[in-house]
């Protein structure tokens, strides 16, 4: 009888689901953005695949990396949901009419996007002397892994082992995010797992259900929690409201918890190895704790666009101050990072020729537009520069006023730039490319997961990872229509 109760709970949380479904895909159908809502499709998919192969595993190293992924993918979703709230709520403001006084002087300019890198990540631990030094007392391990998001990107670091003969957690391979606005947010998460834990069909995960009603609003959230405090017998219901943002249903196997965290942002940037202070969660008395320093450690850097990507090109003639009039140069000028590059020829941009030379255009830089001669199309840009305490003017000619509003455009654009991504475009930072990541050892007594898994598979694994749900056929009924109606 308990077995038929906790099966009628599972039905009604997957039916629940496909209504949550329903509800998110009117979100993202309203936004008319359909790529978040197939990443959110993608990452669901991807969760029931982690709990059917953490349903599967007879190792405990690969039962680990399941319930890494399960964490992970958990998170993805979260965050996308996150993300079209957030999106919802920014569209009900445009449509708020705006009071006369509340109007004043907006500056539309935008920063431009950016890649920001965390590498060496190593997280130092305090071990007792008698644990370290005598090797004494019961021999203690961890599972644990980092999670690192940074608006909707989402990565995960590989899983790492820890006991007392370690003095640090590391983390080498860098995680690139290649969407980053100058205001950004990257929280780093540390999760950890007892490696010798007895796991068991756990509860709800009561976090993480905070954490989905407080992004809900208040009587949505309301519901949520109630509904997550029901006991196993109980009906969850959402009194015909808009259905409720569920968690994953309860798996049996290993669980991560959140062991530590910190934020980063732009004022953390440096092209140098740097400390960092952790907000550490839990205590001594739980299995997955570990004797953390309170600190971590790692290179936290971030290449703007404006200092890798062309910001502006085109063909000007340039003239130093000074020279003679008649002698300007006719080149081909790109706008890139702090620097002006001007070559004889457009081709010699493909193919990495060295520029004829280079104007400095940096946070110190003046820059302004005048005419040459008012009866001319013809329109001029100053450039000024200080060099060894001595100002270097250069004057840039265009052939139209068109063309001198594109480029003073780009030059504000630039300095805008760098303003907002600041000590970022003193130079250009540089970031390692991430090596491959290599597979979990698995010893020849274990065996692979793939033929754990056989007995399982069906033809096609995308088949196992939508293997429909049993549910009602009022409810098969109400999903047929709106899926039909929705393509």
């Amino acid at each position: 009888m308990p077995t038929d109760k906790y099966s009628n709970m599972e039905e009604k949380l997957w039916i629940l689901e496909d209504l949550n479904m329903m509800y998110i895909r009117q979100i993202a159908l309203s936004l008319q953005d359909s790529d978040i809502q197939k990443k959110i499709d993608h990452e669901i998919r991807m969760r029931d695949g982690a709990c059917k192969l953490l349903a599967a595993c007879s190792q405990r190293d690969q039962a680990l990396e399941a319930a890494k992924s399960l964490q992970t993918c958990s998170t993805r979703i979260m965050a996308y949901m996150s993300e079209l709230q957030r999106m919802k709520e920014a569209q009900v403001m445009q449509n708020i009419p705006r009071r006369s006084s509340d109007v004043g002087p907006m500056d539309d300019r935008l920063p431009c996007k950016g890649k920001v890198a965390i590498s060496d990540l190593r997280i130092p631990l305090m071990w007792k002397d008698t644990e370290y030094f005598k090797n004494k007392g019961e021999l203690h391990r961890c599972a644990v892994f980092c999670l690192l998001h940074l608006g909707g990107e989402i990565f995960d670091t590989d899983m790492v082992i820890v006991d007392r003969t370690l003095t640090d957690i590391c983390f080498d391979n860098p995680i690139i995010f290649s969407d980053a606005g100058p205001g950004f947010q990257l929280h780093v998460e540390l999760y950890s797992c007892c490696f010798e834990e007895d796991y068991s069909t756990g509860s709800t995960p009561r976090k993480l259900a905070s954490k989905l009603s407080s992004s809900l609003g208040r009587s949505a959230g309301k519901k949520l929690r109630a509904a997550m405090e029901s006991g196993p017998g109980s009906p969850v219901s959402n009194g015909g409201a808009s259905p409720l943002l569920l968690p994953v249903p309860s798996v049996q196997g290993p669980k991560y918890h959140l062991l530590a965290h910190t934020t980063l942002s732009l004022s953390h940037v440096q092209d140098s190895f740097r400390t960092h202070d952790l907000t550490i969660s839990g205590s001594e008395e739980c299995s997955y704790w570990l004797p953390l320093y309170g600190s971590m450690c790692c290179r936290l850097v971030a290449q703007p666009n404006c200092m890798t990507q062309r910001m502006m090109s085109g063909w000007l003639k340039v003239r130093q101050c000074g020279g003679d009039p008649q002698s300007c140069s006719k080149v081909f000028a790109v706008l890139k990072g702090t620097s002006l590059f001007c070559y004889h020829r457009q081709e010699d941009v493909e193919t990495n020729i060295e520029p004829v030379f280079t104007i400095g255009i940096n946070k110190e830089t003046r820059i302004r537009a005048s005419d040459k001669d008012p009866h001319s199309k013809a329109q001029n840009i100053c450039i000024s520069n200080q060099y060894g305490g001595e100002e270097v003017t250069h004057t840039l000619t265009t052939e139209s006023r068109e063309d001198t509003h594109g480029w003073m455009e780009a030059f504000w654009q630039h300095f805008y730039d760098m303003s907002q991504w600041r000590q970022c475009c003193d130079d250009v930072m540089k970031i390692e490319l991430p090596s491959p990541r290599k597979p979990a050892p698995i010893t020849p007594k274990q065996g692979s997961l793939y033929h754990e898994m056989a007995p399982l598979a069906t033809p096609s694994c995308e088949g196992l990872l939508l293997q429909d749900n049993a549910v009602s056929a009022e409810i098969r009924a109400l999903l047929s229509s709106y899926y039909s109606d929705s393509y």
